[in-house]
């Protein structure tokens, strides 16, 4: 029999959908999963794709249906789940074979883990993987960290497996070790980010203006065809356009407004604190994220204080265009952050980070693929963002158009009583950014009178003291 060409071990959800994806795309893959009975159920429901898989009932099976050096993908929980199944493989595997963990792992983890392997011949490989279930069936974007020589032996099978754009393969070697979970890392803030300010804008058009679930999925829709064409806008129509079979009522109105995190938005918020690299529309997103788990406090703060939106009183019309440019300012301030976060981790880390290749395989297959990407790959690849994104030409146009529209909005809700935390923070993210002479001065004049930390004076060279105490 054959050999494999790569392995996998973990048939949960992700697990099966990338291992029918990489048998679809020609090539043999070896399983494995710690329940012997999800191997059988996964071969029999596999169809015609069951004659390119290898059920394996051990480790040590599956290492030996594998074509040295043998990669093998990991895909269980993160954590010690992980470290355990690294641990477990270790007395199976030989020199060079390539241990893949594919999961939502902590970057610092997966360079950890690397560290661990060194000298003992084998290699690991922390690969991020965005697109969800679907993406993981039919072509997610895959963003990979590891030793080179690791990515060039499953580079046929991965880019094989990943998404498209016109042709070109949504799947790309970052740099060394965790690299490549650290963007996807920051890839979940931005999202984080972005489905929060698509929260904001539709909890205006409810609360602010009355309208249903269907309607504003048809005002999402009609966003999709122009400047915000983007998966989360997309599924966010069709999402408030979906009834309730069981109630018939929308479902978005049967879902309790109580938010989920599983770990990675706020990695994102404590890499770029740690950086020192403001992401204050990520930071807003996941302490929303946050206070949305609060639902018993809420209910009492709202007995105490009064709660609703107060409507909002404008022509709608012109109000919706408004909305539709002050999500894509908010937007762009998101992408903004989460770019000058990597570009600070890539200095930090040493890992060189490419930017245009990184925003490249962000075009599909992930679940922040946008048509403004593609603007993005220009503008990192010509330099002109090598500052930051609100640098670059095109994206000063497009901000000099929107942001007004950003203002006039979050003052409105402000004025309504509608929360609007990420986009208020992308808002003040821009102003301050665009402030040449801001009010740290003030901060810098407190912190010499009470510590005497000392200051910068315009002009001079130097740390100098204020005549504090002097009379």
């Amino acid at each position: 029999m054959d050999k494999a060409e790569i392995g996998l071990i973990g048939l949960g959800t992700m697990g099966s959908n990338l291992a029918l994806n990489i048998a679809e795309k020609g090539h043999r893959i070896a399983v494995y999963n710690r329940t012997p009975s999800r191997t059988d159920d996964f071969v029999a429901k596999a169809g015609a794709l069951a004659s390119r898989v290898v059920p394996c009932e051990s480790l040590a099976d599956l290492a030996a249906a594998i074509r040295p050096p043998r990669p093998i993908i990991i895909m269980v929980l993160a954590g010690t789940p992980v470290d355990e199944q690294i641990a477990a493989l270790r007395g199976e595997l030989a020199a060079n074979d390539i241990i893949i963990d594919a999961g939502n792992a902590n970057f610092r983890d997966t360079m950890r883990r690397f560290k661990e392997l060194e000298g003992s011949g084998l290699t690991f490989i922390g690969m991020g993987v965005s697109g969800g279930e679907e993406g993981a069936r039919h072509g997610p974007s895959i963003m990979v960290g590891g030793k080179e020589e690791s990515w060039r032996r499953v580079e046929s099978v991965l880019t094989a497996i990943s998404a498209k754009f016109k042709g070109e393969p949504c799947a790309a070697w970052l740099g060394t070790d965790g690299a490549g979970h650290f963007v996807k890392t920051i890839h979940n803030g931005i999202e984080y980010a972005d489905m929060q300010m698509i929260a904001e804008i539709y909890g205006i058009l409810r609360d602010g203006l009355g309208m249903a679930p269907k309607e504003i999925g048809s005002v999402f829709a009609d966003w999709n065809k122009g400047r915000l064409n983007s998966y989360l806008i997309e599924i966010t129509a069709e999402v408030l356009k979906a009834d309730d079979p069981q109630t018939g009522k929308p479902v978005v109105d049967i879902i309790l407004d109580r938010a989920g995190q599983k770990g990675t938005g706020k990695w994102s918020v404590i890499e770029a604190q740690q950086l020192g690299i403001p992401a204050t529309a990520i930071e807003a997103a996941v302490a929303a994220r946050v206070l949305s788990s609060l639902k018993d406090e809420r209910l009492a703060a709202e007995r105490v204080y009064g709660g609703g939106v107060v409507p909002i009183k404008a022509p709608r019309e012109t109000l919706l265009k408004q909305l539709e440019l002050a999500l894509f300012a908010g937007k762009i301030a998101a992408y903004a952050q989460g770019f000058a976060v990597m570009a600070g981790a890539s200095k930090e880390f040493n890992w060189n980070l490419p930017m245009p290749t990184i925003a490249k395989i962000w075009r599909a297959g992930c679940i922040i693929r946008s048509q403004m990407l593609d603007t993005m790959v220009e503008a990192f690849g010509t330099g002109a963002a090598s500052t930051n994104l609100l640098m670059a030409p095109d994206f000063v146009k497009m901000m000099q158009e929107a942001h007004p529209a950003l203002r006039h909005v979050v003052a409105l809700a402000m004025e309504a009583g509608s929360p609007v935390p990420a986009l208020s923070s992308a808002l003040a993210y821009f102003d301050s950014y665009r402030q040449g002479r801001g009010t740290s001065n003030l901060i810098q004049a407190q912190r010499d009178f009470f510590g005497a930390h000392g200051f910068e004076r315009i002009g001079e060279t130097g740390a100098f003291h204020g005549p504090w105490g002097q009379g």
